[in-house]
C-alpha cells in the first residue's frame, strides 16, 4: 500500500492553475524528492498533501487518509520541517522540543531527538541566541519528535554550511532505515541526487518526470565544431564502437574520449526549459 497517493488533482486559485493533473504515488520507506522552480505548483501539491490546502479537483490519500477530513488521525502521524518556523524565541531548545513533543500520542523521547540532531550542547540556550543552521536543526527536530510515519522536509538544510549539511543527510539517511518515508522538497540537486529514491520534476503545474536515481534519462544530443564531438545518448558503447571506427578507418587519433553520465542537474535543467514557454 502506498503511503502517499495522488491521482489526477488540480488546483485553481481563481483563473489560474496551479496544478493540472498532478498524479504521483510513495512507496513506505522511500525517500521521493519533488523538485521545480519557484510558482510550478510544488508548494501547493505540498500543501495539499499536508492538509493545508483545499484540491479542486482529484483524489488524495496519505497513509489513507483524505487530507482534508483526516484530522488529528492523520496529523499525529505525520512530521512537517517547514522552510520557515515560528519558533518562540524565549524559550529553550529542550523547552521547545518538550513542548511539540506533548502535541503527540507516543512521541520519541525529546532529549533522545535533540541529540540525533545535533543539538546537546545548546539544549539550554534561547532560540533567538542560535544561529540559522541550528535553528534549521531544531526544525527538524520537531518534525521528527512525535515519531511520524510520513515526514515532510521543505528545504531542510537552507542555512547549512557544509558539514552540517553532511550530518542532516546521515540523519536522512538513517530515518530511511527506521522505515520512515520522506517527501522531500530541495533547490539544492546534489541534495536529491545524495537521499532520494526517486524524484518527479513539476513545471507548470504538471509532472514531467518521474523516475528512480537510478533511472535517470539522457535526453540531449549534441555535436559541436571539428575539433570536438558531444553526443549524448542513453546507451554509450553504441556511440563508442561507431566512434572509435570511424577513427580507426581514418588514422585519426582520438586526444580525448570520456563517457560522462548526466547529472541530476542537468535533466532537471533541461526539462524545466522544455516546459517553459
Amino acid at each position: 500500500m502506498s503511503v502517499v497517493v495522488v491521482e489526477n488533482v488540480v488546483k485553481r486559485y481563481g483563473g489560474a492553475v496551479a496544478l493540472d493533473g498532478v498524479s504521483l504515488r510513495i512507496a513506505p520507506g522511500e525517500v521521493f524528492a519533488l523538485l521545480g522552480p519557484n510558482g510550478a505548483g510544488k508548494s501547493s501539491l505540498v500543501e495539499i498533501l499536508e492538509g493545508h490546502r483545499r484540491r479542486t479537483a482529484g483524489t488524495v490519500a496519505v497513509l489513507g487518509f483524505d487530507p482534508e477530513t483526516g484530522g488529528s488521525a492523520m496529523r499525529e502521524r505525520v512530521g512537517i520541517v517547514l522552510q520557515e518556523s515560528g519558533l518562540e524565541p524565549e524559550l529553550t531548545v529542550a523547552e521547545t522540543v518538550h513542548h511539540h513533543a506533548g502535541l503527540f500520542p507516543h512521541p520519541r523521547a525529546p532529549d533522545e531527538v535533540i541529540a540525533l540532531v545535533g543539538l546537546t550542547e545548546k539544549a539550554r540556550a534561547r532560540v533567538r541566541t542560535l544561529s540559522g543552521g541550528q535553528r534549521r536543526r531544531l526544525d527538524l527536530a520537531l518534525g521528527l519528535v512525535g515519531d511520524p510515519d510520513l515526514i515532510f522536509l521543505d528545504e531542510p538544510t537552507t542555512g547549512f554550511d557544509s558539514e552540517a549539511r553532511q550530518q542532516a543527510w546521515e540523519l536522512v539517511r538513517a530515518l530511511r532505515t527506521f522505515g520512515k518515508t520522506i517527501l522531500l522538497t530541495t533547490h539544492y540537486m546534489d541534495e536529491a541526487q545524495a537521499l532520494s529514491d526517486r524524484i518527479a520534476v513539476i513545471a507548470r503545474g504538471r509532472i514531467v518526470a518521474e523516475t528512480p536515481l537510478d533511472g535517470i534519462p539522457a535526453p540531449f544530443l549534441r555535436a559541436s565544431d571539428s575539433e570536438w564531438v558531444e553526443a549524448t545518448c542513453t546507451d554509450p558503447a553504441p556511440v563508442l564502437h561507431a566512434l572509435t571506427g570511424w577513427a580507426l578507418a581514418r588514422r585519426i587519433e582520438l586526444d580525448a574520449l570520456s563517457v560522462t553520465p548526466p547529472t541530476l542537474e542537468d535533466v532537471y535543467l533541461y526539462l524545466i526549459a522544455e516546459k517553459t514557454p
